[in-house]
């Protein structure tokens, strides 16, 4: 796995580019880039590609808000001057933004857009041949995770990058402890809790002129459709770094419960506002998962590795790394910037031609999650096979702003049925 690389390694040089040669399937000298998704964790990737190698430049933009593209070229082009090129003609607004991104000639494309839109557009990127930075989660459902396993294969046969928007794996402080857990440093792991208990999200009030299907898709994180409830979209990072902790061992089931006890208004669209999840591995290791988006309540953002030899405590809120019992030791080294440490070694892959591929862990950290709230959503135990063949499918096969949104329903833990 990328994220597992040497823990306080330095950033990768960058190579410049003959312009007579080709690298890594580019043949050109300058990289082009193609954002879609031109929200505020959009704009921040599209600053740190452009921060990452001296001859990178912003080439297209997609979305489907024009305030939303406009702002994201004002605020960019402040900040990098003419490495954004971004003309007129070079601004898609619609449904079909993003394969008008992929036509317009990019070399890596930046994919930010509401989840449930990932693997589409992750397929047809990587079709396209170009490098991709893939924001996590990068799926819904089960049906959107098989895509992009299949998609992760075509990347490694089609020689181009895959980066996943899991940020704490390209983290020195985080990369240093997981390192020493998989070195065996707690012993012989017999459990992991984490969390993510954070406040409330932001939400914006509806418009004049805005249809149903505008205010879903502008408030998208209240809709499991678009987003795979907190648990999918937000928690997803704990979840992942015990899937690091584990070696990327699979766990083979999980119970758990979750509802909505202070987020009942229908501002919150069907997503739980809580979600407490066990994971049983093959080997005896159980994951102890907790989350929840409630003000004013005590918040925890962390992973706590427990083995016969000591604990590790990862605790991303307060950026502490600590091991305790036979082998202790703290992280005492540098820090990093994670979000542009991605991008530099996406580009440096790229220019080197050895390319990273986070396709599987990335896909498999997703359906954690996603089996993690079809135990809390049926109140059943759901085991990895069952999670990774459902034909659950969630939201429409087309879009408008004129469509009627998928109904919105609270799962009923005992009465909701797995699919």
């Amino acid at each position: 796995m990328a994220g597992m690389a040497i823990a306080g390694s330095a950033l990768p040089t960058v190579t410049i580019l003959n312009p007579n040669k080709v690298y890594a399937g580019v043949n050109s000298e300058t990289l082009k880039v193609g954002l879609i998704g031109c929200g505020g964790r959009g704009s921040g990737a599209a600053n740190q590609a452009l921060k990452a190698d001296p001859n990178v430049v912003l080439h297209a933009m997609g979305d489907i808000f024009k305030d939303k593209m406009d702002a994201s070229h004002t605020n960019l082009t402040k900040v990098h001057g003419a490495k954004v090129k971004v003309d007129e003609e070079r601004k898609f607004l619609g449904f079909d933004a993003f394969q008008k991104v992929l036509d317009s000639g990019v070399d890596v494309v930046i994919l930010a857009t509401p989840p449930h839109f990932r693997p589409e557009h992750l397929t047809a990127a990587v079709k396209a041949g170009k490098h991709v930075f893939c924001e996590k989660p990068v799926a819904v459902d089960a049906a959107g995770v098989r895509k992009v396993l299949e998609a992760a294969k075509l990347a490694k046969q089609k020689n181009v990058s895959l980066m996943s928007g899991f940020c704490w794996r390209y983290h020195e402080p985080k990369r240093a402890s997981f390192n020493r857990i998989l070195d065996g440093a707690v012993g012989d792991i017999s459990a992991i809790y984490n969390t993510y208990d954070t406040g409330t999200l932001w939400s914006f009030p509806r418009q004049p002129g805005w249809t149903d299907a505008e205010y879903v898709l502008r408030n998208w994180t209240y809709y499991t459709w678009l987003a795979g409830d907190h648990i999918v979209e937000q928690a997803v990072h704990s979840l992942d770094m015990m899937a690091w902790a584990m070696g990327g061992k699979l766990p083979v089931s999980a119970v758990g419960t979750g509802g909505r006890q202070v987020r009942t208004d229908s501002l919150f669209g069907n997503v739980f506002d809580h979600f407490s999840i066990v994971y049983d591995y093959d080997n005896g290791v159980k994951g102890f998962h907790h989350s929840r988006q409630q003000a004013n309540c005590e918040n925890s953002y962390l992973v706590e590795t427990i083995g016969n030899k000591g604990r590790a405590m990862v605790n991303c809120a307060r950026n502490h790394h600590e091991i305790y019992g036979q082998n202790p030791w703290k992280y005492d080294g540098p820090s990093n910037d994670m979000y542009q440490t991605e991008h530099n070694e996406l580009f440096a892959s790229i220019r080197s031609g050895n390319h990273v591929n986070d396709g599987e862990f990335m896909a498999h950290s997703t359906l954690t999650a996603i089996m993690g709230r079809m135990a809390a959503y049926t109140g059943k135990r759901i085991t990895w096979d069952q999670a990774l063949n459902s034909t659950e499918v969630l939201g429409p096969d087309t879009y408008s702003f004129s469509m009627t949104p998928p109904a919105i329903e609270v799962a009923k833990p005992g009465i909701t049925a797995f699919s």
